[in-house]
């Protein structure tokens, strides 16, 4: 593979992987959980991510390479991890692609209603899947402009907001101020709706560990990693938090199901009257940006599970861009398979939203497979290398501790998940897939280990 992306890309990478269709249309989701305390469940998850990208940071620093936390998982876990891990970003990410498909189906019915849903979820995987294929540079520039509609949009909604709350903008010149954060509860779901609301804001942080992917086609791996980690959880977590602190104070949160998406009724407040069509091109250029991503990450995993002969050789084959040709157009037809559903499960389904969901929600638990491995990896990592350790110069915060913190965080968010009605069979769904996964290693892993001696 070629090493065509800078940091600029790895961070918008990484950026535009997490912020997502969910914050712009799915925010007020979170909030009916447990009200404005969702603010905290933002940060407390952003903590855990910290500690689980730093733990990544601190091996990938020594060994930066594509498909980075399944080669961890087998080199210090077992092989068996790697496999999982590997097919669980797989599943994750196909599964996310398949629902951003069947979302910019839905979206463009905006300006045409009469027009089919599959018709622009063709184009849009068509478009994707040959940009993917002309070089990994083409890919980074798109993610960097997708990523960058998303960031722009976020940061002048903020402004925005903050003109509402602070100095009337919009609102007759009568400042909003800030009492709807408490006037109306804070934890208004208790210490119960505040760990189910846990599950969704972690979903939400879902495709942070781009980085890890990206970095092994990075000019200057190591500065290039360094700079995206410091900077890309701070600046998700200004965003997200910015974003839902404006939208809180603007609107009691009990009201938010009500007004639709927050961003449109935000810009439309202060006079913008084509906030409705501004907001629906973000949303779609958030899908393909989800998409793209998708594209990008599992054509990686296929590579490496290729590599390791779990897959055909020809999944292993670069084009002459340097990029696996197989893995890329194997992906693109998966996630293809989301235009099918949207012409097939309206038939079934009559709301549309309820389609996206069911897709998009069976990807939480495969999606955290991998930090559960980054964390584990990292401390055998730690106990092999002591030497490197003693003179590293990007080391996990307070290991071991955080690794233990974070994965009982994790637990502790998945057994809710189980708790939960409305997650419980996503959760389900997750572990039958890991289930199965599991059995074709079993039933494979003697074959592969000849083949790879």
């Amino acid at each position: 593979m070629k090493r065509q992306l800078n940091a600029g890309q790895i961070q918008m990478i990484a950026i535009g992987g997490t912020i997502g269709v969910g914050l712009f249309m799915g925010s007020a989701s979170t909030i009916k959980w447990t009200g404005p305390s969702v603010l905290l469940a933002y940060a407390v998850s952003g903590l855990a991510l910290y500690f689980i990208m730093r733990a990544f940071g601190e091996m990938l620093y020594v060994d930066p390479d594509t498909g980075s936390f399944a080669k961890f998982a087998s080199e210090y876990m077992h092989p068996f991890f790697g496999y999982l891990t590997a097919w669980s970003n797989i599943f994750q990410w196909v599964a996310i692609g398949m629902s951003e498909m069947i979302a910019i189906g839905n979206y463009v019915k905006f300006w045409w209603p009469d027009l089919p849903g599959w018709i622009p979820g063709l184009i849009a995987i068509v478009t994707l899947c040959l940009a993917n294929l002309v070089s990994v540079k083409t890919f980074g520039n798109l993610e960097f402009w997708f990523s960058l509609i998303k960031v722009v949009t976020i940061v002048l909604m903020i402004i925005v907001g903050l003109g509402l709350i602070l100095f009337g903008f919009g609102n007759g010149g009568h400042a909003i101020g800030f009492s709807n954060l408490w006037r109306h509860g804070v934890f208004t779901g208790g210490v119960k709706g505040f760990v189910f609301a846990l599950s969704i804001v972690l979903a939400s942080y879902q495709g942070i560990e781009f980085i890890g992917i990206a970095v092994g086609e990075a000019h200057n791996p190591q500065t290039a990693l360094v700079r995206a980690i410091r900077s890309t959880v701070s600046r998700i977590l200004i965003f997200y938090i910015g974003a839902i602190f404006v939208i809180l104070c603007i609107y009691p949160w009990d009201k938010l199901g009500q007004i639709g998406s927050p961003f449109v009724e935000t810009f439309a407040k202060v006079g913008i009257t084509a906030a409705a069509t501004i907001i629906n091109f973000v949303v779609i250029t958030a899908a393909l940006s989800g998409a793209n991503s998708g594209i990008y990450s599992t054509s990686r995993m296929m590579y490496t599970l290729a590599n390791n002969h779990q897959l055909p050789r020809k999944f292993a084959l670069l084009n002459r861009h340097g990029v696996p040709l197989y893995a890329i157009m194997t992906i693109a037809f998966g996630i293809f398979l989301g235009v099918i559903l949207n012409m097939t499960l309206p038939h079934f389904i009559k709301d549309a939203s309820d389609i996206f969901v069911l897709v998009y929600s069976s990807s939480v638990l495969p999606g955290m497979v991998p930090w559960f491995v980054i964390l584990i990896s990292q401390l055998k990592f730690r106990k092999q290398h002591p030497d490197i350790i003693a003179n590293h110069p990007f080391k996990m915060p307070l290991a071991p501790f955080s690794n233990y913190i974070t994965i009982a965080f994790l637990c502790v968010t998945l057994v809710f998940m189980v708790l939960n009605p409305e997650t419980r069979i996503p959760v389900f769904i997750g572990i039958a897939f890991l289930a199965f996964i599991s059995l074709t290693y079993w039933l494979n892993r003697k074959r592969w280990a000849a083949e790879n001696d």
